[in-house]
């Protein structure tokens, strides 16, 4: 017979292993729009929530109507064209965007083993729902805005805040397994130097979202016959952009110092040391672009390793934290004495 509480432990490494396979779709969903953003396929279906009024989109321009233009121009004041690559690249980053949806609910549904245990688990994934929910209308906006540039960065930092809230719920719920990681003496400041990090990496985020959509303005004004030229058009937010990336590097260099100074969690260093390898790719994908005719493929990778940054950034900030995560410990003390 299987006791109850070999029963409630099957159930939270269901939902430990069903927030984690989430975290991992998030990403995909934000690696699926860095695709669409770079191949400039943000209007590829010009309708929401079907494309080009259909469920399945249209494989050729035979199977649209012959006015489709003058349909689908009027309602977004502007020139559709039909291309079927970036018409279906748009539509699996909206079936991605769906199956995420259904994935943080399955997080929210299962959450509830916990609702007696850590009621924080509960309310994060329940956060986690809501912000999918409305990013999920904000991306109509996006189509209806026809790509608004406020619209795009709102968008990108409502997927964030996913993916902290899914972090926060995942660190806590595998809170007992990390017990022996933590180190609750002298790390006050170093858990403020990491806060501010994430910050100004967050900060980076946007500035280079501002960057990207002036780029967009750049290759509107000069085409593609004149890719080599792109970086030279832009403004000063691009020069702010590459500069601060070395102040960032800087900064991490200067976290895992104190780390290996002040903590023995091996978990942490190696989240800091996974975090030097990122930004020093996050460094070299923004070099390609800027040496080598901003080519798409470094586009989406680049902004990918910005958000592992920023995610990482949040987790070493969670578990250099122990009072988010003494919770639990109170709950299998009182089960101990219980038994």
């Amino acid at each position: 017979m299987i006791s109850s509480n070999s029963l409630i432990n099957k159930k939270e490494q269901r939902f430990q292993s069903l927030a984690f396979l989430t975290v991992i779709v998030i990403y995909l969903l934000i690696l699926a729009g860095g695709i669409v953003r770079g191949t400039g396929s943000g209007m590829g279906c010009p309708d929401w929530p079907k494309c080009f009024g259909q469920w399945i989109p249209p494989t050729e321009i035979s199977q649209l109507p012959a006015n489709y233009q003058e349909v689908y121009g009027a309602k977004l004041k502007g020139e559709i064209e039909f291309n079927a690559v970036k018409t279906w690249i748009e539509y699996i980053n909206r079936l991605l965007g769906v199956l995420s949806g259904f994935l943080v609910f399955a997080t929210l549904i299962n959450s509830f083993t916990y609702l007696r245990k850590d009621k924080s688990i509960v309310i994060g994934s329940l956060v986690a729902f809501l912000m999918i929910g409305v990013n999920g209308w904000l991306g109509s906006r996006v189509v209806a805005t026809e790509l608004a540039q406020h619209m795009i960065t709102l968008h990108l930092l409502l997927a964030i805040v996913v993916v902290f809230a899914l972090l926060f719920v995942l660190i806590r719920a595998n809170a007992v397994k990390l017990k022996d990681e933590r180190n609750t003496s002298n790390i006050g400041g170093l858990r403020g130097l990491v806060v501010l990090v994430m910050i100004l990496t967050l900060g980076q985020i946007i500035l280079g979202a501002q960057v990207r959509d002036a780029l967009d303005f750049v290759v509107k004004r000069l085409g593609y016959a004149q890719r080599n030229s792109w970086i030279e058009g832009l403004d000063w937010r691009f020069y702010i952009h590459r500069s601060f990336s070395l102040v960032l590097f800087g900064l991490h260099v200067l976290v895992l110092y104190r780390l290996r100074k002040l903590s023995t969690s091996i978990v942490i260093r190696r989240l800091t040391n996974y975090l030097i390898i990122l930004v020093v790719a996050e460094i070299g994908t923004g070099v390609i672009m800027a040496y080598l005719g901003v080519p798409a493929a470094a586009q989406p990778i680049h902004l990918l390793l910005a958000i592992l940054i920023v995610g990482l950034q949040f987790s070493v900030s969670i578990l250099l934290t122990p009072k988010l995560l003494i919770a639990q410990d109170k709950q299998d003390m009182s089960q101990l004495v219980q038994a």
